[in-house]
């Protein structure tokens, strides 16, 4: 191993990674983190790793814990927990649909008005939430409407600023993966692999047919505004089960989506911009070490994005009591992005790990497990500048099973 190790790290890293674990007494561990830093799939002084024992507060494993490294979508674990510590698991986003105008013998003499939530989750095939159309077309049905003079009106001002975080990558806005965040979001703005500009278009053509086959005819007639009155009001899945579904699926859009939530739930513009500031100040006053962080989104896509090891175990500590939190994160070896990883080995189901991968960037946050799914230690490793993916997975894997196999 000392051959192998002398390959792998200058010797300046190798003293000071001997020095640090002499310092903090972690010489138990000293040799399995030699070898995962030695591996060919890791660059060494890019990556960091920290695992603490949440009941005793020992820190088992502590390497660069304080290195300001891109964490790619472990971040939305961040924003995630930033919400759910200011806002209820059961809330729900509620789109309300407004008639302006009089209702006379079965025609609507106004505009039909759909006041956007910022519901990331409207028609979206990855929750199992109800279907906004068909909701507005019987309520229509029920009150006898049959032609409506003017127009569909949709309101998306419950969002401010640009639809895209600037620093995102201009390759990454085409793809569904890199879609807007808009007042009204539908059908997980996108089509296919492909980004959706307007998803208020969308749902308007989808609504007219939808209405035209009801025998409802939209006149689009310019209307003066009148008085609202509710038709509808929309009910998303709480926000708990769009939670899950973000963290299992690794939901860019859903993420943007519970930032700029986060600004309006506390009581400011739902813009990408007041959502990152919110956050990092809940932080700071929570205490968490915070030199070397930096939120710019809610997704993890920019890569001006920074965290550090300690951060996001502070982060993890804070949440472990909450059994909605930890139950966001994908099982190994059997759920979302981890559904490969450690399986079939001692470590498949005991270990809950948010994933983060970019370009030369591999990242996991997230709890190991006891036998009744509770959290017993904190587990973050960042990655950046790997030379090798699938020997970095295999490192990591080779060093939670040493370190965990004495647990």
């Amino acid at each position: 191993m000392e051959k192998r190790i002398k390959n792998r790290l200058k010797g300046w890293e190798r003293l000071l990674l001997l020095l640090l674990f002499t310092l903090t007494g972690l010489t138990t561990w000293a040799g399995a983190v030699e070898d995962f830093a030695a591996s060919r799939g890791i660059n060494a002084s890019q990556s960091a790793v920290m695992i603490t024992d949440l009941r005793s507060g020992e820190t088992l494993v502590s390497y660069h814990p304080d290195l300001s490294l891109v964490p790619a979508s472990i971040m939305k674990s961040v924003t995630i927990a930033g919400l759910l510590s200011q806002s209820e698991p059961g809330k729900k986003y509620l789109t309300d649909v407004y008639m302006t105008g009089p209702s006379v013998n079965g025609v609507l003499g106004g505009d039909l008005v759909v006041k956007g939530s910022g519901d990331p989750s409207l028609n979206s095939v990855y929750v199992n939430g109800t279907d906004i159309v068909k909701e507005i077309v019987e309520a229509l049905n029920d009150r006898g409407i049959k032609r409506i003079k003017g127009k569909i009106v949709v309101d998306e001002s419950i969002w401010e600023g640009p639809a895209v975080c600037p620093t995102w990558g201009a390759g990454d806005l085409s793809q569904s993966y890199g879609t807007g965040q808009h007042g009204l979001n539908f059908e997980d703005n996108s089509v296919g692999k492909r980004s959706v500009a307007n998803p208020a278009g969308v749902f308007q053509t989808r609504l007219k047919a939808a209405l035209s086959s009801a025998g409802i005819a939209v006149e689009n007639g310019t209307m003066e505004e009148g008085q609202q009155k509710l038709l509808i009001s929309h009910e998303s899945v709480p926000f708990d089960d769009i939670m899950r579904s973000c963290m299992m699926r690794s939901d860019n859009q859903y993420a943007e989506a519970m930032l700029r939530t986060l600004a309006v739930v506390q009581g400011e513009g739902g813009s990408t911009v007041n959502g990152a500031r919110i956050n990092t100040e809940l932080w700071k006053k929570n205490r968490a070490p915070m030199e070397g962080v930096h939120i710019e989104d809610g997704s993890g896509l920019s890569r001006r994005n920074r965290v550090t090891a300690s951060f996001m175990t502070h982060v993890l500590r804070t949440m472990w009591t909450d059994p909605y939190y930890v139950s966001f994160f994908p099982l190994a070896g059997q759920e979302g992005t981890l559904r490969n990883f450690l399986k079939d080995t001692p470590l498949d189901s005991y270990i809950a790990m948010k994933t983060g991968s970019m370009n030369g960037i591999q990242c996991y946050a997230g709890y190991k497990l006891n036998d009744d799914f509770e959290p017993t230690h904190t587990v973050v490793v960042i990655l950046n500048q790997m030379p090798d993916r699938a020997q970095a997975r295999k490192a990591v894997s080779n060093l939670l099973l040493k370190i965990f196999e004495r647990q």
